[in-house]
């Protein structure tokens, strides 16, 4: 086992990650110091779970102003919502401490095979969707990374699992220097993050690193028609969308070249980005020996993330689809365009000021009627009524009341919001709940 005995490391973020890299660390004989800028008070719990378990802590003000001595740190650990040319972590880079990301750092304290998986949207789904096959057909495995435990977390751990399925971000792989995968996915790339990023390239770049240190031993999985350059490794593709691939979705079935692989009738996901998901998953799951028809039956036992795109029941002939996750313009944008049944679409929720114009232009006549709901109900309705059929609702209840009028036998009333939820709610969560008991209460 590698052994830091004698070395001092730093950890800056007090979070999972920072928390699971302050585990590692220490485990393989290193003396540790956590370093977070965070209020102390906002905090609490985070240090408190370090304390606890005896590492030093420097916060909120006292970690801002804190003087790194040249020879003090043998390494700094930095989790991956910090940007490395943030005041911070350039303090122990000037001062020549080596910088390391916590994912890479990890990465090179095991050997676990595993799946890496990018993109700007299904990032989690299609996580959660590959650990799942594998534990359904045998194999332990975990999502982590970016979602659930951090990479560090699993390792620290101790507990082996055959393949780890590992969601990564682009702040993640900004600082990586050997991280590869034996299967890597490219799900798709859109405009995201540029409060991080000076523009749209360099956002592609950090993502596209996922394929940096790839070889011919490797295989890269991404969507069809995305134009990335995928190294050394061997390129599958998938698509639900009608381009040729290697694994597809048509009608409801599932083929990987060209042999059917299973059907999507007892598939509780919904929406042909989800059904990307599902190829995705299945390409990096046969790369590690599971056979797609094996992966599509595990997947009828998955159980969707609550509000994303998660249907919620069938009532009628009509499906009832919480999507309340849809905060912004996009993701709206993007549920509509994955649908293949006519819509009755639930909008609306907190002014912020949204320019919701761009959004007639992808109705497509496929949205049948609207119910508009919160703060900006008013000013949809004035956008889209002279478009098709559009209702004021005052509350959820009412809402799904009316969609189910509006609707015909075949069709999907779908919650999806395009804009948060703090008019009336706590939160997207509990708006999707709402919705979850409207549906539910109708007979």
């Amino acid at each position: 086992m590698t052994s830091f005995q004698g070395q001092h490391f730093a950890i800056l973020g007090a979070g999972r990650s920072g928390l699971g890299a302050a585990r590692l660390a220490r485990l393989h004989g290193a003396e540790v110091t956590v370093l977070d800028e965070g209020d102390p008070v906002k905090i609490k719990a985070a240090l408190d779970r370090l304390h606890a378990e005896g590492f030093q802590t420097v916060s909120g003000r006292d970690a801002a102003e804190f003087a790194v001595t040249p020879g003090l740190f043998q390494r700094v650990i930095i989790s991956p919502g910090l940007d490395a040319g943030w005041p911070l972590p350039r303090k122990f880079t000037d001062a020549g401490v080596p910088l390391e990301g916590e994912m890479e750092f990890a990465f090179n304290l095991t050997d676990m095979p595993m799946v890496g998986i990018t993109g700007t949207n299904g990032k989690s789904t299609c996580t959660e969707l590959i650990a799942h096959i594998f534990e359904a057909c045998g194999r332990r495995s975990i999502p982590c990374g970016n979602h659930g435990m951090s990479l560090s977390e699993v390792v620290a751990s101790g507990v082996r699992h055959d393949v780890l399925s590992l969601e990564i971000s682009s702040f993640q792989l900004e600082t990586i220097r050997n991280f590869r995968a034996r299967a890597s996915i490219w799900l798709n790339f859109a405009p995201d993050h540029l409060d991080r990023y000076p523009g749209m390239a360099e956002y592609f770049a950090a993502k596209a690193r996922i394929f940096e240190n790839v070889t011919e031993e490797d295989v890269a999985i991404v969507r069809a028609g995305e134009s990335v350059s995928t190294g050394r490794a061997r390129r599958v593709s998938f698509s639900a969308y009608g381009l040729e691939a290697d694994a597809t979705y048509a009608n409801g079935e599932f083929r990987v070249n060209g042999r059917k692989a299973g059907d999507a009738s007892s598939i509780r996901l919904r929406g042909r980005h989800n059904m990307e998901n599902i190829l995705a998953a299945m390409l990096a799951c046969q790369v590690h020996g599971v056979a797609p028809e094996d992966a599509v039956r595990a997947v009828s036992s998955y159980e969707p993330p609550k509000h994303r795109c998660e249907l919620v029941r069938v009532l009628n002939e009509r499906e009832y689809i919480n999507d309340s996750k849809a905060t912004n313009l996009h993701a709206l944008e993007a549920c509509i365009g994955s649908m293949d049944r006519p819509i009755v679409l639930i909008a609306g929720g907190k002014e912020k000021g949204l320019d919701y114009t761009p959004l007639r232009a992808r109705l497509n006549g496929q949205v049948r009627a609207m119910v508009l709901i919160g703060e900006i109900r008013q000013s949809l309705h004035d956008t889209f009524a002279d478009l098709l059929p559009c209702r004021l609702a005052a509350d959820m209840d009412e809402a799904v009341r009316a969609a189910a009028e509006l609707s015909l036998p075949g069709d999907s009333i779908i919650l999806s919001p395009g804009t948060s939820s703090f008019d009336m709610y706590t939160g997207y969560g509990q708006r999707g709940e709402a919705f979850r008991l409207a549906a539910n209460a109708l007979a």
